[in-house]
């Protein structure tokens, strides 16, 4: 089973490029195949709908979504809503994502933004017949100290038993 984690945040100080580096860890040691992009390292454009998708990070991106068994998308949410890194990546993506099993990761200032990747689940769900992992690992700052995941229920196996089960 090769898996993808798509960590959506630019941000350098990243709460849930945190949250993927620290999923990609657990799975890499219970021995699965792990592929993580962070999309600070790969630069894509924005979606236009017609000329984006010859870009050669979009097609790295669409590669590496269809050769996922499972998708984790980690992504910050800002104003009650997922960030436009992810939105994007989504578009861009397009039918790769078609009958992938989706997980997410999110991370969030607050405590009251916990259902603002629904929209989006409803669209891959919808748009692209995505499995959608009914329960997600939310994140507030309150989880997060120094740059450091601090949340013991977040941490190491709890977080893959979430979105990874065995």
């Amino acid at each position: 089973m090769r898996q993808l984690i798509i960590s959506c945040s630019l941000s350098p100080k990243s709460h849930s490029a945190l949250l993927a580096q620290c999923l990609s860890d657990e799975i890499t040691n219970l021995g699965d195949e792990i592929h993580l992009i962070d999309l600070r390292k790969l630069e894509l454009p924005f979606c236009d709908g017609d000329a984006c998708y010859a870009h050669p990070n979009v097609q790295t991106l669409q590669a590496a979504i269809k050769e996922a068994s499972a998708i984790t998308i980690a992504t910050p949410i800002y104003n009650f809503e997922t960030g436009g890194g992810t939105r994007n990546a989504i578009a861009l993506g397009g039918n790769a994502f078609n009958g992938k099993v989706i997980g997410f990761l999110c991370a969030a200032g607050g405590e009251n933004s916990y259902m603002a990747v629904m929209g989006l689940a409803n669209s891959l769900m919808l748009d692209f017949r995505c499995i959608v992992v009914p329960r997600f690992v939310y994140a507030s700052g309150a989880a997060f100290t120094n740059g450091r995941l601090s949340e013991p229920k977040l941490e190491g196996r709890q977080m893959v038993m979430v979105l990874a089960p065995r």
